[in-house]
Protein backbone atom coordinates (compact mmCIF):
# COMPACT_ATOMS: atom_id res chain seq x y z
CA UNK A 1 0.00 0.00 0.00
CA UNK A 2 1.58 3.28 -1.17
CA UNK A 3 0.96 6.69 0.72
CA UNK A 4 -0.46 7.14 3.98
CA UNK A 5 -1.87 4.14 6.03
CA UNK A 6 -5.31 4.73 6.26
CA UNK A 7 -6.14 4.94 10.55
CA UNK A 8 -8.65 2.25 10.77
CA UNK A 9 -8.31 -1.60 10.01
CA UNK A 10 -11.80 -1.24 8.95
CA UNK A 11 -10.88 1.46 6.27
CA UNK A 12 -7.52 -0.48 4.69
CA UNK A 13 -9.74 -3.48 4.25
CA UNK A 14 -12.68 -1.62 2.29
CA UNK A 15 -9.36 -0.04 0.13
CA UNK A 16 -8.33 -3.64 -0.24
CA UNK A 17 -11.76 -5.47 -0.95
CA UNK A 18 -12.23 -2.56 -4.03
CA UNK A 19 -9.05 -3.91 -5.74
CA UNK A 20 -10.39 -6.35 -7.56
CA UNK A 21 -6.78 -7.56 -9.32
CA UNK A 22 -5.29 -7.57 -5.98
CA UNK A 23 -7.57 -10.58 -4.48
CA UNK A 24 -7.16 -12.27 -8.09
CA UNK A 25 -3.55 -12.69 -7.45
CA UNK A 26 -3.83 -13.22 -3.50
CA UNK A 27 -6.34 -15.20 -3.58
CA UNK A 28 -5.02 -17.55 -6.71
CA UNK A 29 -1.13 -17.71 -5.25
CA UNK A 30 -2.74 -18.77 -1.69
CA UNK A 31 -4.55 -21.71 -3.14
CA UNK A 32 -1.61 -22.71 -5.18
CA UNK A 33 0.69 -22.69 -1.61
CA UNK A 34 -2.22 -24.47 0.11
CA UNK A 35 -2.67 -27.04 -2.45
CA UNK A 36 1.13 -27.57 -2.19
CA UNK A 37 1.43 -27.76 1.27
CA UNK A 38 -1.39 -30.54 1.69
CA UNK A 39 1.14 -32.44 -1.21
CA UNK A 40 3.85 -32.39 -0.01
CA UNK A 41 2.94 -33.06 3.84
CA UNK A 42 0.95 -36.35 2.43
CA UNK A 43 4.31 -37.65 1.07
CA UNK A 44 5.36 -37.53 4.59
CA UNK A 45 4.86 -40.88 6.16
CA UNK A 46 3.75 -39.33 9.91
CA UNK A 47 3.36 -35.67 9.79
CA UNK A 48 1.66 -35.32 12.48
CA UNK A 49 3.79 -36.86 14.60
CA UNK A 50 6.65 -34.48 12.98
CA UNK A 51 4.30 -31.48 13.69
CA UNK A 52 4.15 -32.61 17.59
CA UNK A 53 7.89 -33.33 17.64
CA UNK A 54 8.34 -29.89 16.56
CA UNK A 55 6.37 -28.16 18.33
CA UNK A 56 8.04 -29.56 21.52
CA UNK A 57 10.69 -28.75 20.02
CA UNK A 58 10.30 -24.99 19.98
CA UNK A 59 8.36 -24.95 23.62
CA UNK A 60 12.15 -26.75 25.23
CA UNK A 61 14.46 -23.48 23.35
CA UNK A 62 11.44 -21.00 24.14
CA UNK A 63 11.79 -22.26 28.05
CA UNK A 64 15.80 -22.42 27.99
CA UNK A 65 16.06 -19.40 25.24
CA UNK A 66 19.03 -17.32 27.41
CA UNK A 67 21.37 -20.11 27.86
CA UNK A 68 20.54 -21.49 24.18
CA UNK A 69 21.72 -17.65 23.09
CA UNK A 70 24.47 -17.30 25.47
CA UNK A 71 25.84 -20.83 23.90
CA UNK A 72 25.37 -20.24 20.16
CA UNK A 73 26.89 -16.65 20.68
CA UNK A 74 30.50 -18.04 22.39
CA UNK A 75 30.61 -20.76 19.46
CA UNK A 76 30.13 -18.43 16.94
CA UNK A 77 32.28 -15.37 18.39
CA UNK A 78 35.50 -18.75 18.55
CA UNK A 79 35.44 -18.08 15.29
CA UNK A 80 35.64 -14.63 14.71
CA UNK A 81 32.01 -13.91 14.78
CA UNK A 82 30.62 -10.51 15.79
CA UNK A 83 27.54 -10.55 17.78
CA UNK A 84 25.24 -7.68 18.80
CA UNK A 85 22.53 -7.59 21.17
CA UNK A 86 20.19 -4.80 20.18
CA UNK A 87 17.28 -4.15 23.15
CA UNK A 88 15.18 -2.22 20.08
CA UNK A 89 15.27 -1.32 16.49
CA UNK A 90 17.18 2.27 17.40
CA UNK A 91 20.19 0.06 18.55
CA UNK A 92 19.89 -2.43 15.60
CA UNK A 93 20.12 0.30 13.20
CA UNK A 94 22.28 1.91 14.97
CA UNK A 95 24.71 -1.09 14.90
CA UNK A 96 24.28 -1.41 11.16
CA UNK A 97 25.20 2.11 10.64
CA UNK A 98 28.20 1.49 12.31
CA UNK A 99 29.71 -1.16 10.50
CA UNK A 100 28.25 0.41 7.40
CA UNK A 101 30.32 3.80 8.16
CA UNK A 102 33.58 1.97 9.65
CA UNK A 103 33.88 -0.07 6.02
CA UNK A 104 32.83 3.07 3.82
CA UNK A 105 30.16 1.21 2.53
CA UNK A 106 27.77 2.90 -0.21
CA UNK A 107 26.12 0.08 -1.27
CA UNK A 108 24.28 -2.70 0.09
CA UNK A 109 22.96 -6.20 -1.29
CA UNK A 110 20.16 -7.06 0.65
CA UNK A 111 18.34 -10.59 0.83
CA UNK A 112 15.00 -10.93 2.10
CA UNK A 113 14.31 -10.38 5.56
CA UNK A 114 11.31 -9.65 7.47
CA UNK A 115 13.44 -8.55 10.63
CA UNK A 116 14.83 -5.49 9.18
CA UNK A 117 11.12 -4.98 7.86
CA UNK A 118 10.43 -4.81 11.79
CA UNK A 119 12.84 -1.89 12.33
CA UNK A 120 12.74 -0.08 9.19
CA UNK A 121 16.30 -0.43 8.00
CA UNK A 122 15.90 0.69 4.23
CA UNK A 123 14.38 3.60 5.11
CA UNK A 124 17.11 4.29 8.13
CA UNK A 125 20.02 3.29 5.36
CA UNK A 126 18.61 5.73 2.32
CA UNK A 127 18.21 8.75 4.82
CA UNK A 128 22.04 8.43 5.69
CA UNK A 129 22.63 7.76 1.67
CA UNK A 130 23.12 4.24 1.76
CA UNK A 131 22.27 2.93 -1.87
CA UNK A 132 19.98 -0.38 -0.63
CA UNK A 133 19.17 -3.02 -3.38
CA UNK A 134 16.83 -5.60 -2.59
CA UNK A 135 18.15 -9.04 -4.10
CA UNK A 136 15.00 -10.99 -3.62
CA UNK A 137 13.09 -11.17 -6.89
CA UNK A 138 9.36 -10.10 -4.75
CA UNK A 139 11.62 -8.31 -2.37
CA UNK A 140 12.80 -6.29 -5.20
CA UNK A 141 9.57 -5.80 -6.92
CA UNK A 142 8.02 -4.23 -3.95
CA UNK A 143 10.85 -2.30 -3.44
CA UNK A 144 10.53 -0.56 -7.25
CA UNK A 145 7.12 0.20 -6.18
CA UNK A 146 8.04 1.45 -3.08
CA UNK A 147 5.86 -0.76 -1.10
CA UNK A 148 6.50 -2.88 1.88
CA UNK A 149 6.04 -6.52 1.74
CA UNK A 150 2.52 -8.30 2.01
CA UNK A 151 3.11 -12.01 2.79
CA UNK A 152 5.62 -13.82 4.83
CA UNK A 153 7.35 -15.51 2.19
CA UNK A 154 6.10 -14.14 -1.01
CA UNK A 155 6.75 -10.31 -0.90
CA UNK A 156 4.58 -8.91 -4.56
CA UNK A 157 1.83 -11.73 -3.69
CA UNK A 158 -0.63 -9.20 -4.55
CA UNK A 159 1.04 -8.28 -8.16
CA UNK A 160 -0.13 -9.57 -11.15
CA UNK A 161 2.54 -10.14 -14.38
CA UNK A 162 1.47 -6.94 -15.82
CA UNK A 163 1.66 -4.75 -12.92
CA UNK A 164 5.30 -6.48 -12.36
CA UNK A 165 6.04 -5.61 -16.36
CA UNK A 166 4.89 -2.15 -15.66
CA UNK A 167 7.41 -1.53 -12.96
CA UNK A 168 10.75 -3.44 -14.29
CA UNK A 169 9.70 -1.46 -17.52
CA UNK A 170 9.97 2.10 -15.75
CA UNK A 171 13.38 0.84 -13.58
CA UNK A 172 14.78 -0.17 -17.35
CA UNK A 173 13.97 2.35 -19.30
CA UNK A 174 12.83 0.01 -22.21
CA UNK A 175 9.58 -2.08 -22.07
CA UNK A 176 10.16 -5.50 -20.43
CA UNK A 177 6.86 -7.98 -21.54
CA UNK A 178 5.02 -9.01 -19.15
CA UNK A 179 6.10 -12.36 -19.40
CA UNK A 180 7.49 -14.29 -16.31
CA UNK A 181 10.65 -15.49 -18.32
CA UNK A 182 11.44 -11.87 -19.75
CA UNK A 183 10.79 -10.41 -16.46
CA UNK A 184 13.28 -13.52 -14.15
CA UNK A 185 15.80 -12.63 -16.91
CA UNK A 186 15.83 -8.76 -16.52
CA UNK A 187 15.85 -9.05 -12.54
CA UNK A 188 18.57 -11.53 -13.03
CA UNK A 189 20.93 -9.13 -15.49
CA UNK A 190 20.02 -5.92 -13.41
CA UNK A 191 20.61 -7.69 -9.68
CA UNK A 192 23.81 -9.06 -11.15
CA UNK A 193 25.74 -5.66 -10.60
CA UNK A 194 24.10 -5.18 -7.19
CA UNK A 195 26.13 -8.42 -6.08
CA UNK A 196 29.70 -7.40 -8.16
CA UNK A 197 29.44 -3.69 -6.60
CA UNK A 198 27.97 -4.18 -3.09
CA UNK A 199 30.59 -3.19 -0.34
CA UNK A 200 28.31 -4.89 2.63
CA UNK A 201 25.57 -7.80 2.37
CA UNK A 202 22.26 -7.81 4.33
CA UNK A 203 20.63 -10.58 5.08
CA UNK A 204 17.61 -12.29 7.89
CA UNK A 205 18.13 -15.84 9.54
CA UNK A 206 15.74 -18.29 9.08
CA UNK A 207 17.17 -20.38 12.10
CA UNK A 208 20.89 -20.23 14.57
CA UNK A 209 22.13 -23.67 15.72
CA UNK A 210 23.19 -23.20 19.14
CA UNK A 211 25.26 -26.11 19.68
CA UNK A 212 27.34 -25.22 16.72
CA UNK A 213 27.22 -21.18 16.85
CA UNK A 214 25.89 -21.48 13.13
CA UNK A 215 23.06 -19.43 11.44
CA UNK A 216 21.32 -21.08 8.58
CA UNK A 217 19.28 -19.07 5.69
CA UNK A 218 17.05 -20.74 3.51
CA UNK A 219 16.22 -19.59 -0.10
CA UNK A 220 15.01 -20.11 -3.63
CA UNK A 221 16.80 -17.77 -5.66
CA UNK A 222 20.20 -18.08 -4.91
CA UNK A 223 20.38 -14.29 -3.69
CA UNK A 224 20.96 -15.02 -0.05
CA UNK A 225 24.08 -17.09 -1.16
CA UNK A 226 25.54 -14.28 -2.95
CA UNK A 227 24.45 -11.25 -0.31
CA UNK A 228 27.03 -13.89 2.32
CA UNK A 229 29.94 -14.63 -0.15
CA UNK A 230 30.79 -12.19 -2.02
CA UNK A 231 30.84 -8.65 -0.15
CA UNK A 232 33.59 -8.21 2.20
CA UNK A 233 31.45 -7.83 5.37
CA UNK A 234 27.56 -9.62 5.86
CA UNK A 235 25.61 -8.40 8.41
CA UNK A 236 22.58 -10.70 9.36
CA UNK A 237 19.41 -9.80 12.12
CA UNK A 238 18.00 -12.33 13.64
CA UNK A 239 15.28 -12.05 16.36
CA UNK A 240 16.37 -13.51 19.44
CA UNK A 241 13.68 -16.38 19.13
CA UNK A 242 15.04 -17.97 15.81
CA UNK A 243 17.09 -20.46 17.91
CA UNK A 244 17.09 -24.28 17.25
CA UNK A 245 18.97 -26.49 19.71
CA UNK A 246 21.19 -29.50 17.53
CA UNK A 247 21.21 -30.15 13.89
CA UNK A 248 18.75 -32.22 14.71
CA UNK A 249 16.29 -29.81 15.73
CA UNK A 250 17.06 -27.92 12.94
CA UNK A 251 16.06 -31.06 10.77
CA UNK A 252 12.94 -31.41 12.22
CA UNK A 253 12.34 -27.14 11.26
CA UNK A 254 13.42 -27.63 7.92
CA UNK A 255 11.27 -30.41 6.94
CA UNK A 256 8.32 -28.62 7.76
CA UNK A 257 9.32 -24.59 6.39
CA UNK A 258 9.35 -25.81 3.04
CA UNK A 259 6.39 -27.69 3.26
CA UNK A 260 4.51 -25.60 5.00
CA UNK A 261 5.38 -22.61 2.62
CA UNK A 262 5.64 -23.40 -0.58
CA UNK A 263 5.11 -27.26 -0.51
CA UNK A 264 8.60 -28.41 -1.39
CA UNK A 265 10.03 -30.74 0.12
CA UNK A 266 13.12 -28.49 0.88
CA UNK A 267 14.34 -24.98 -0.16
CA UNK A 268 16.81 -24.61 -3.27
CA UNK A 269 19.55 -23.18 -1.10
CA UNK A 270 19.76 -24.53 2.27
CA UNK A 271 22.82 -22.23 3.78
CA UNK A 272 24.69 -22.94 7.04
CA UNK A 273 27.40 -20.10 7.91
CA UNK A 274 29.11 -20.58 11.19
CA UNK A 275 31.62 -17.39 10.75
CA UNK A 276 34.20 -15.35 8.59
CA UNK A 277 36.45 -16.61 6.24
CA UNK A 278 38.66 -18.40 7.63
CA UNK A 279 42.88 -19.10 7.13
CA UNK A 280 42.71 -21.46 3.75
CA UNK A 281 39.34 -20.78 2.60
CA UNK A 282 38.75 -19.12 -0.45
CA UNK A 283 35.23 -17.69 -0.30
CA UNK A 284 33.11 -15.79 2.45
CA UNK A 285 33.14 -12.25 3.80
CA UNK A 286 36.53 -11.21 6.06
CA UNK A 287 33.50 -10.18 8.61
CA UNK A 288 30.58 -11.58 9.99
CA UNK A 289 27.95 -9.48 12.35
CA UNK A 290 24.62 -11.24 13.85
CA UNK A 291 22.63 -8.84 15.37
CA UNK A 292 20.33 -10.52 18.30
CA UNK A 293 17.32 -8.62 18.16
CA UNK A 294 14.81 -8.36 21.01
CA UNK A 295 12.26 -5.13 20.25
CA UNK A 296 9.95 -6.54 22.98
CA UNK A 297 10.18 -9.93 22.77
CA UNK A 298 11.67 -10.55 25.84
CA UNK A 299 7.93 -9.26 27.10
CA UNK A 300 6.16 -11.96 25.31
CA UNK A 301 8.59 -14.41 27.10
CA UNK A 302 6.76 -15.94 29.99
CA UNK A 303 3.63 -14.68 29.00
CA UNK A 304 0.57 -16.40 28.32
CA UNK A 305 1.46 -15.58 24.61
CA UNK A 306 4.65 -16.58 24.51
CA UNK A 307 4.00 -19.79 21.95
CA UNK A 308 3.54 -17.23 19.69
CA UNK A 309 7.36 -16.68 19.34
CA UNK A 310 7.64 -20.51 18.12
CA UNK A 311 6.39 -18.61 14.72
CA UNK A 312 8.71 -20.65 11.93
CA UNK A 313 7.55 -17.71 9.52
CA UNK A 314 6.26 -20.20 6.49
CA UNK A 315 3.16 -18.14 5.91
CA UNK A 316 0.81 -21.08 5.94
CA UNK A 317 -1.67 -19.27 8.56
CA UNK A 318 -1.86 -16.50 6.02
CA UNK A 319 -2.31 -18.71 3.11
CA UNK A 320 -5.22 -20.62 4.95
CA UNK A 321 -7.07 -17.93 6.35
CA UNK A 322 -10.58 -16.34 5.10
CA UNK A 323 -9.64 -12.69 6.27
CA UNK A 324 -6.04 -12.42 4.62
CA UNK A 325 -7.40 -14.29 1.24
CA UNK A 326 -9.57 -11.75 1.04
CA UNK A 327 -7.73 -8.35 1.97
CA UNK A 328 -3.91 -9.47 1.24
CA UNK A 329 -1.45 -8.15 3.77
CA UNK A 330 -1.09 -4.49 3.24
CA UNK A 331 -4.36 -4.03 5.06
CA UNK A 332 -2.81 -5.05 8.31
CA UNK A 333 -0.85 -1.63 7.90
CA UNK A 334 1.58 -3.78 9.80
CA UNK A 335 5.31 -5.42 8.74
CA UNK A 336 3.42 -8.78 10.01
CA UNK A 337 0.09 -9.78 8.22
CA UNK A 338 -2.18 -12.86 8.67
CA UNK A 339 -3.26 -14.36 12.09
CA UNK A 340 0.38 -14.75 13.35
CA UNK A 341 0.56 -10.95 12.54
CA UNK A 342 -2.43 -10.06 14.29
CA UNK A 343 -0.72 -11.05 17.03
CA UNK A 344 2.50 -10.63 17.29
CA UNK A 345 2.01 -6.76 15.98
CA UNK A 346 0.13 -5.73 19.12
CA UNK A 347 2.66 -7.90 21.34
CA UNK A 348 5.61 -6.08 19.79
CA UNK A 349 3.65 -2.50 20.10
CA UNK A 350 1.40 -2.91 23.14
CA UNK A 351 1.35 1.34 22.96
CA UNK A 352 -0.18 1.35 19.95
CA UNK A 353 -3.97 1.58 19.59
CA UNK A 354 -3.66 0.75 15.38
CA UNK A 355 -1.85 -2.23 16.47
CA UNK A 356 -4.57 -3.60 19.03
CA UNK A 357 -7.21 -3.50 16.38
CA UNK A 358 -5.66 -6.36 14.64
CA UNK A 359 -7.07 -9.04 16.77
CA UNK A 360 -10.43 -7.62 15.16
CA UNK A 361 -8.60 -9.23 11.53
CA UNK A 362 -10.13 -12.42 12.52
CA UNK A 363 -12.95 -14.78 12.17
CA UNK A 364 -11.97 -17.28 15.18
CA UNK A 365 -12.42 -20.06 12.70
CA UNK A 366 -8.94 -22.09 13.45
CA UNK A 367 -7.94 -22.62 10.33
CA UNK A 368 -4.30 -20.94 11.57
CA UNK A 369 -3.79 -23.50 14.09
CA UNK A 370 -4.87 -26.44 11.87
CA UNK A 371 -2.57 -25.48 9.09
CA UNK A 372 0.52 -24.06 12.08
CA UNK A 373 3.62 -26.42 11.57
CA UNK A 374 4.49 -25.96 15.04
CA UNK A 375 0.85 -25.83 16.16
CA UNK A 376 0.66 -22.69 17.83
CA UNK A 377 -2.96 -21.62 18.63
CA UNK A 378 -3.71 -18.78 17.19
CA UNK A 379 -7.25 -18.18 17.57
CA UNK A 380 -6.94 -18.41 20.97
CA UNK A 381 -4.42 -15.94 21.42
CA UNK A 382 -6.66 -13.44 18.92
CA UNK A 383 -9.19 -14.04 21.55
CA UNK A 384 -7.34 -13.64 24.32
CA UNK A 385 -6.26 -10.25 22.70
CA UNK A 386 -9.32 -9.18 22.18
CA UNK A 387 -10.56 -9.75 26.09
CA UNK A 388 -7.60 -7.59 27.19
CA UNK A 389 -8.24 -4.92 24.95
CA UNK A 390 -11.90 -4.18 25.32
CA UNK A 391 -11.65 -1.80 28.45
CA UNK A 392 -8.96 0.62 26.03
CA UNK A 393 -10.38 0.33 22.64
CA UNK A 394 -14.45 -1.16 22.24
CA UNK A 395 -17.21 1.75 21.96
CA UNK A 396 -19.77 2.04 24.74
CA UNK A 397 -22.19 0.52 23.34
CA UNK A 398 -20.77 -2.38 22.72
CA UNK A 399 -19.39 -3.35 26.05
CA UNK A 400 -22.90 -2.46 27.70
CA UNK A 401 -24.43 -4.98 24.94
CA UNK A 402 -21.96 -7.75 25.83
CA UNK A 403 -22.66 -7.01 29.31
CA UNK A 404 -26.08 -7.53 29.37
CA UNK A 405 -25.60 -10.85 27.44
CA UNK A 406 -23.88 -12.08 29.97
CA UNK A 407 -25.99 -10.90 32.78
CA UNK A 408 -29.02 -12.68 30.93
CA UNK A 409 -26.69 -16.03 30.46
CA UNK A 410 -25.94 -16.04 33.89
CA UNK A 411 -29.38 -17.77 35.26
CA UNK A 412 -31.64 -19.72 34.07
CA UNK A 413 -34.51 -17.68 33.67
CA UNK A 414 -32.29 -15.00 31.52
CA UNK A 415 -31.28 -17.06 29.06
CA UNK A 416 -34.92 -18.79 29.08
CA UNK A 417 -35.96 -15.35 28.21
CA UNK A 418 -33.20 -14.82 25.69
CA UNK A 419 -33.97 -17.88 23.92
CA UNK A 420 -38.03 -17.04 23.99
CA UNK A 421 -37.05 -13.70 22.22
CA UNK A 422 -34.52 -14.87 19.68
CA UNK A 423 -37.64 -17.58 18.64
CA UNK A 424 -39.42 -14.80 18.49
CA UNK A 425 -37.13 -12.64 16.13
CA UNK A 426 -36.76 -15.85 13.53
CA UNK A 427 -40.45 -15.16 12.88
CA UNK A 428 -39.82 -11.79 11.67
CA UNK A 429 -38.61 -10.47 8.06
CA UNK A 430 -34.78 -10.98 8.45
CA UNK A 431 -33.17 -7.39 8.78
CA UNK A 432 -30.56 -6.12 6.07
CA UNK A 433 -29.54 -2.85 8.36
CA UNK A 434 -28.76 -1.85 11.84
CA UNK A 435 -26.67 0.83 13.68
CA UNK A 436 -23.44 0.87 13.77
CA UNK A 437 -20.77 -2.81 13.89
CA UNK A 438 -24.67 -4.48 13.83
CA UNK A 439 -25.22 -3.05 10.83
CA UNK A 440 -22.20 -4.05 9.07
CA UNK A 441 -22.54 -7.31 10.28
CA UNK A 442 -25.98 -7.44 8.85
CA UNK A 443 -24.98 -5.85 5.53
CA UNK A 444 -23.14 -9.02 4.42
CA UNK A 445 -24.45 -12.31 6.29
CA UNK A 446 -28.25 -13.64 6.65
CA UNK A 447 -30.30 -14.48 9.64
CA UNK A 448 -31.60 -18.35 10.00
CA UNK A 449 -34.91 -18.81 8.84
CA UNK A 450 -37.39 -21.52 10.73
CA UNK A 451 -37.74 -24.34 9.10
CA UNK A 452 -40.19 -27.72 10.29
CA UNK A 453 -39.92 -28.09 13.88
CA UNK A 454 -40.19 -25.54 16.35
CA UNK A 455 -36.82 -24.59 18.10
Amino acid sequence: MTGPVPLTLSRRADLALDDPALRSSVRNATSVMGVGRLDALARLENPDQLRDAARAARASTLADLPRLLATWADAFESRGGKVCWAKDASEAVAYVLTVLKRHGATTVAKGKSMATEEIHLNAALGAAGINVVETDLGEFIIQLAGETPSHLIAPAIHKNRFQVADLLSADAGFDVPPAIDAEVAYARARLRESFLSADVGITGVNFAVAEAGAICLVENEGNGRLCTSLPRVHIAVMGMERVVADWAELDVMLSLLARSATGQDLTVYTNILSGPRQPGEVDGPEQMHVIVLDNARSDILGSEFQEALACIRCGACLNTCPVYRNIGGHAYGSVYAGPIGAVLTPLLNQHEPAARELAEASSLCGACHDVCPVRIPLHDMLQQLRVRHVPQDAPRLRRAAFRLWSLLWSTRGGYRTSVWLARAALRLPAPRRGPGWAGAWLSSREAPRRKGRKL
